[in-house]
């Protein structure tokens, strides 16, 4: 992902500050490394942004509980990964849903025609969700690496700008 997020190369996100959450019992647990949320960190690295390591937390209420808590800090920025699935522990949309003050529904949707696109039909089953909450930009991405590749390549061509306009920047 690195020099892709801009066309010329350039630091897109510079100077703008994100906080990565990775949603998943077993890496909270330490069954497996998180390998998407340290791909998030190292691609919003690239990209010029000022990010910490990704927080990693088990499924639960501890989601709603860290996003909340990661909001407070005041970040330009919040993605997740993970939780977005079937199965009755992904509750991530449920817990990020209530934090957003609008919804911005184009950036899930482009999020799982990519996964479609690029040949994996079960991209539909992801029900993540992005909006702002207050001036943050808060998506919510899928918890596999080729998911989570997918949402970068779709966030590259918009986050620059929806960023500058969720801080007051004209269309």
């Amino acid at each position: 992902m690195s020099g892709d997020a801009e066309p010329g190369g350039g630091a897109p996100l510079a100077g703008r500050r994100a906080v990565v959450v990775s949603c998943s019992t077993r890496a909270a647990a330490g069954v497996y490394p998180d390998r998407g949320g340290a791909l998030v960190v190292e691609t919003l690295r690239d990209w010029g942004c000022e990010v910490a390591d990704a927080i990693v937390v088990p499924d639960g209420p501890s989601v709603g509980e860290t996003l909340a808590a990661a909001l407070l800090t005041g970040p330009d920025l919040l993605l997740t990964t993970g939780g977005t699935g079937l199965t009755a522990t992904d509750r991530t949309p449920e817990a990020t849903r209530p934090l957003l003050d609008r919804e911005v529904p184009g950036v899930a949707e482009a999020i799982r025609a990519r996964g479609v696109a690029n040949g994996i039909p079960t991209a539909v089953l992801s029900r993540g969700v992005a909006g702002l909450a207050g001036a943050t930009l808060v998506v919510n991405l899928p918890g596999s690496t080729g998911g989570v590749r997918d949402a970068l390549t779709v966030l590259a061509e918009v986050l620059p700008h929806a960023v500058a306009q969720a801080h007051g920047g004209d269309h």
